[in-house]
């Protein structure tokens, strides 16, 4: 391989390692003899998943990390001196092909600086999924960045070939947007949000008359806002993301807890590490939007404007509500089971679908995968004759269910996102 291309893909690769859209992998195993392939070091190369659950490997680069804008809170800003490259349309195509040919990757995430205009920097995006699709047959997966402000031809020919498609709000407000990032607006973000939709819906509608007509942006768009660079409540982010997910081909919404890259610019705030721990409440926020039928105004409102750090959003909403508990899981409908901590959806399924047959009791529930430690303050059944969030008071159950601080192992930038619970 080419060194000056490795060498470019080194600058790049880093450079795009603050999307979160897919996280790097980093590893690193070099052949043997007698073995079959090897790895590069891990430049570039993340892991994101498919919708059937498969983890993929993606080929994660800019095609460029020039740019012409200087927002405050990004790396890559036009005021930063750093490490510059550029890939060529055919440097990047080949790369991407030769790492797929090896089994290094199944797929290519694409993004790059905005050089000259935002349609000259679309275009040659567009030319790298096209080359790959028509002229490699290249089957893999493709992710695109959108160029906010690129033209709606662009943004439809890029729709053609590549599998999602996404531009960044970055920050939720405008006026926040214009303090930190002053050539930009939210108009431009949003007009290919739109151009995407439409090209999507109109697809589907042609794809209904006729079997064989191309599919646009099979795997619909996604966004990602930046949390904690600016004065947003999570009230502000959540409004954002639920209005984002009424439209019909918005997939994902991504929240990437500010990282103080550029230290020395005084509208950002001074922070040593990111807010891990509210960038993983709003993530448990948006999964309670997604799959638990919450609605926004439940989970943050005047009142509560921004998520609690010490307990996760549902059990939250559980000890604000204590009216509603304890319910029984022989008679709750499934509505109402989705909304007891420590009871996810396939839990709620496997209980409606296993009291049919005979009563539920403290085991089958257990059996199930019910998380009792947080479930039996919200619940009775046939045999549980427990101490219930009215028994207890909704201060009394958060203090029995919040973790005991162990110094040893307390480490507050390793996290998990656990939405069964």
């Amino acid at each position: 391989m080419d060194e000056n291309v490795l060498n470019k893909l080194k600058i790049l690769a880093e450079s795009a390692k603050y999307d979160v859209s897919c996280s790097s992998s980093g590893t690193v195993r070099s052949g043997k003899a007698g073995m079959l392939g090897n790895t590069v070091g891990g430049w570039g190369i993340c892991h994101s998943f498919a919708e059937d659950g498969r983890c993929i490997s993606l080929l994660k680069v800019m095609l460029t990390n020039y740019c012409i804008y200087d927002c405050a809170y990004c790396i890559n800003r036009r005021s930063n001196d750093l490490p510059r490259a550029t890939l060529s349309v055919t440097e990047l195509v080949n790369l991407t092909m030769e790492f797929y040919r090896r089994n290094y990757i199944e797929g290519l995430f694409l993004s790059s600086g905005v050089v000259r205009n935002p349609d000259y920097t679309m275009e040659r995006l567009v030319r790298v999924a096209k080359d790959l699709r028509t002229i490699h047959r290249f089957n893999g997966y493709i992710h695109l960045k959108s160029i906010p402000g690129a033209s709606r031809e662009l943004v439809n020919e890029a729709g053609l070939y590549a599998d999602r498609l996404s531009v960044n709000v970055e920050i939720p407000k405008e006026e926040n947007l214009k303090l930190l990032a002053p050539e930009k607006d939210h108009k431009s973000v949003y007009a290919p949000m739109r151009y995407i939709q439409q090209g999507v819906l109109e697809s589907s509608e042609e794809r209904k008359k006729h079997r064989h007509a191309p599919r646009f942006a099979p795997a619909g768009q996604s966004t990602q806002m930046i949390v904690g660079a600016t004065a947003e409540t999570d009230k502000d982010i959540l409004y954002l993301s639920s209005a984002l997910y009424k439209g019909p081909t918005m997939r994902r919404v991504y929240y990437s807890g500010y990282i103080s890259v550029n230290t020395y610019d005084k509208r950002l705030p001074a922070l040593k590490q990111p807010s891990l721990v509210r960038e993983n409440r709003l993530y448990q926020a948006d999964w309670l939007m997604r799959f638990y039928q919450f609605k926004v105004e439940e989970i943050v409102d005047d009142a509560y404007p921004d998520l609690d750090l010490e307990v996760d959003p549902k059990l939250s909403w559980a000890l604000r509500h204590p009216e509603q508990f304890p319910i029984d899981v022989n008679k709750a409908d499934y509505e109402m089971l989705l909304r007891v901590p420590g009871i996810g959806v396939k839990s709620a399924r496997l209980i409606v679908a296993s009291r049919r047959f005979s009563k539920i009791g403290f085991y089958q529930l257990k059996k199930i995968g019910v998380v009792m430690k947080k479930a039996q303050y919200f619940i009775t059944c046939c045999e549980l004759p427990m101490h219930t969030v009215n028994e207890l008071t909704p201060q009394g159950v958060r203090s029995l269910l919040l973790p005991k601080p162990d110094r040893k192992k307390m480490d507050e930038r390793q996290l998990v996102l656990n939405f069964e619970e």
